[in-house]
């Protein structure tokens, strides 16, 4: 439908334009005549005018509306922090808008597929000519939609484990420091502090958050890595286990307690976690991801800590049954020992073999004391004869007459090696001289050099005309080659074959 087609601009409804003539409803030609002429009257305006007339118009119409509808095509914030989207429903869908200053005061983040009801203020955007709901509060549309979220979420964080059994650990028995997570005004930690005073009196730290509404969640995913963070020696004390508590409420006041920053936060904890949140009856997703769950607070201080009278009773019992169990030992350990002193010979019977003998050896002790004595003596005059100047002398006399002996024994052995030296040394030396190429040239030989010095052993090795030297015996003479070439010196080994005649055959029959 166009603006003109029954639709407001500034404040006037414009007359619809005349429908098609039909035969039978003809309308007049002066009513038309006068329909053309008022809008043909009309003032123009631009499409920006027009567009800003249509978004003061629907604002002013519509300045707050609740809207039930399915988030749809949410991809969460935008770079800018707004967030974009849709909601729908079975007819129709309207374009949505949380801005960036909003989205911290909602009580419930826009998920892809959740049935709310938005509350907001209806806008154009000039730019497409469309229009929009301007979103300030957001909420779930009922308790099944809720529910139906904390299903979806429980399927998703049980898959990755965060729930399961073996993760889960015991909670010490007597633990030195507690950590609550909760209201530092509220009840609960009132009837917590109660509760562990009456049982046990402990060092409590308490870290103060929000437990519903806007930040809760963070506050109290924060507070439980907080805890964690702390050293085990530091200047606070690291707590040995931790209370997460609020009291009773509806699902929606309890919901900062199901979401996943919260149970991302349980499940990492490296201190044992007690949750208790709600009543027996209320459950959260932190409830799956502690390690026990407590149906109350006040029963969350009753599983830290055991009753003080309790533990002094429990004490004093182990206490006499151990004395008692002592004391049973003590008795059974002195009848043992009793009854094996009776098993025991008498000291004297032990004492009378020893006694006899020591008797006999004390009796034969001079008698081996005089044989000793004497055999001792026999060995020292033995060594003494030994050691006489007579018969010392006669050694040395002995030992230097073997000296002379192998003195003598050993120039003549050097003598004889030394004459079998030089023998083998002449018949070296004559056969030396007997191989000796000088000997050769006293006989009348000679040896031809080249001038450079080379030797030259055979004929076919000079060239006519060649300077060569002569070495006789006695000196050397220069000379020159003379002569033909000779013909190159065959291949040693090889002898020229003659030709073979045949003999000639006789007949055998020929005398």
């Amino acid at each position: 439908m166009s603006p003109l087609e029954g639709e407001v601009a500034f404040g006037v409804e414009l007359p619809r334009p005349p429908r098609r003539r039909h035969p039978r409803f003809a309308v007049p030609h002066h009513l038309w005549s006068a329909a053309m002429n008022e809008q043909t009257n009309l003032p123009e305006i631009t499409v920006g005018e027009l567009s800003l007339s249509i978004k003061r118009t629907m604002e002013d119409a519509f300045p707050y509306v609740r809207v039930r509808g399915e988030i749809f095509n949410y991809k969460g914030p935008h770079a800018s922090g707004h967030a974009y989207f849709c909601l729908k429903d079975s007819q129709a869908r309207i374009d949505a808008i949380v801005w960036r200053t909003a989205m911290p005061r909602l009580k419930f983040k826009p998920e892809e597929g959740l049935e709310v009801v938005a509350t907001g203020k209806i806008s154009t955007y000039p730019g497409r000519s469309s229009y929009q709901l301007i979103i300030e509060q957001l909420e779930p549309a009922g308790a099944g939609a809720l529910m139906a979220l904390l299903e979806e979420r429980k399927k998703t964080l049980a898959a990755e484990g965060l729930f399961a059994e073996e993760r889960k650990r015991p909670i010490p028995y007597l633990p030195r420091v507690i950590g609550v997570v909760t209201s530092p005004t509220g009840a609960v930690i009132r009837d917590i502090l109660h509760r562990l005073t009456d049982r046990l009196p402990t060092h409590v730290l308490v870290w103060p958050s929000r437990v519903q509404g806007e930040g809760a969640a963070e506050q109290v995913a924060a507070a439980i890595r907080g805890f964690n963070a702390l050293a085990p020696d530091g200047a606070l004390p690291r707590p040995d286990v931790l209370i997460v508590a609020r009291g009773g409420g509806s699902l929606e006041d309890l919901w900062c307690f199901n979401e996943e920053i919260v149970v991302r936060a349980a499940a990492e904890s490296g201190i044992p976690l007690i949750s208790a949140v709600g009543h027996e009856t209320d459950w959260t997703l932190i409830d799956l991801a502690s390690d026990v769950r407590a149906p109350t607070p006040t029963a969350a201080a009753e599983m830290a800590v055991p009753v003080r009278a309790e533990l002094a009773a429990i004490m004093e019992d182990r206490s006499r049954r151990l004395w008692g169990s002592l004391s049973r030992l003590v008795q059974e350990r002195r009848n043992q020992l009793r009854a094996a002193e009776r098993g025991l010979p008498r000291l004297s019977d032990l004492l009378a073999m020893p006694r006899q003998r020591l008797d006999t050896l004390w009796v034969s002790l001079p008698m081996a004391l005089r044989n000793n004595t004497r055999q001792h003596r026999n060995r020292l005059d033995v060594t003494r004869s030994r050691l006489s100047r007579r018969h010392l002398d006669e050694r040395i006399v002995r030992a230097r007459e073997r000296v002379e002996w192998l003195g003598e024994r050993k120039e003549r052995a050097e003598a004889v090696a030394l004459q079998r030296r030089r023998e083998v040394l002449d018949r070296l030396a004559g056969l030396l001289s007997a191989l000796s190429h000088e000997k050769t040239l006293e006989r009348g030989f000679a040896l031809v050099y080249r001038q450079e010095g080379s030797l030259i052993h055979r004929a076919g090795e000079g060239r006519p005309g060649e300077e060569v030297r002569l070495k006789f015996a006695d000196g050397e003479i220069g000379a020159k080659l003379d002569g033909e070439e000779p013909p190159p010196r065959p291949a040693r080994g090889s002898k020229p074959k003659s030709p073979r005649v045949p003999a000639k055959q006789t007949d055998l029959f020929d005398e």
